[in-house]
């Protein structure tokens, strides 16, 4: 008899990747024989980082990670989903809002795919980390290193104008 391979699907932009993306990819690894971390490209949104960059910035930061792969992908996220043999998509939800949106988008998914949906819970520490708050506070020049993986510091800092400018004031 032949083992099945649970491959599941964690879609985002990733732009950047966050501790709290990291958080669930740690818990997926552990859920599903294999993970595919899948960088969307949405023509709707407008990224900081082009999809090779953030490709980039998770492979660094997971490379120590077994049964792990980073693709790029556009279209729906279930087509790709299907489109790899997943068993499942991952999805982390950190209150009541992106529950109640990610409930209705798993249900849609189920019917059309039969593809379920896992959702989880980030740790308390990474419960109200997002990409968003993450790109303004680099922008601002504040402190990152507790929210990032230390590998995607730097390309934030090309993000803050005043933190290449060497100079000194005269």
């Amino acid at each position: 008899m032949s083992k099945v391979n649970r491959l599941a699907v964690f879609p985002g932009t990733f732009d950047p990747l966050t501790n709290g993306h990291l958080d669930i990819i740690n818990r997926g690894v552990k859920i599903f024989d294999e993970l595919v971390v899948a960088i969307g490209v949405n023509p709707e949104k407008t990224p900081m980082f082009d999809p090779e960059t953030r490709r980039e910035m998770i492979r660094k930061s997971t490379q120590h990670i077994p049964g792990l792969r980073v693709e790029i992908f556009s279209g729906l996220t279930v087509d790709f989903a299907a489109s790899v043999n997943a068993v499942a998509i991952l999805r982390g939800i950190r209150d009541s809002s992106d529950l109640h949106f990610e409930s209705g988008v798993a249900l849609t998914n189920r019917i059309v795919t039969g593809i379920e949906t896992v959702l989880v819970i980030p740790s308390p520490e990474h419960a109200f980390t997002s990409s968003s708050l993450i790109k303004q506070i680099a922008k601002m020049g504040g402190d990152l290193s507790g929210m990032v993986p230390s590998v995607v510091l730097p390309y934030l800092e090309t993000l803050n104008p005043s933190a290449q400018d060497d100079t000194p004031n005269q």
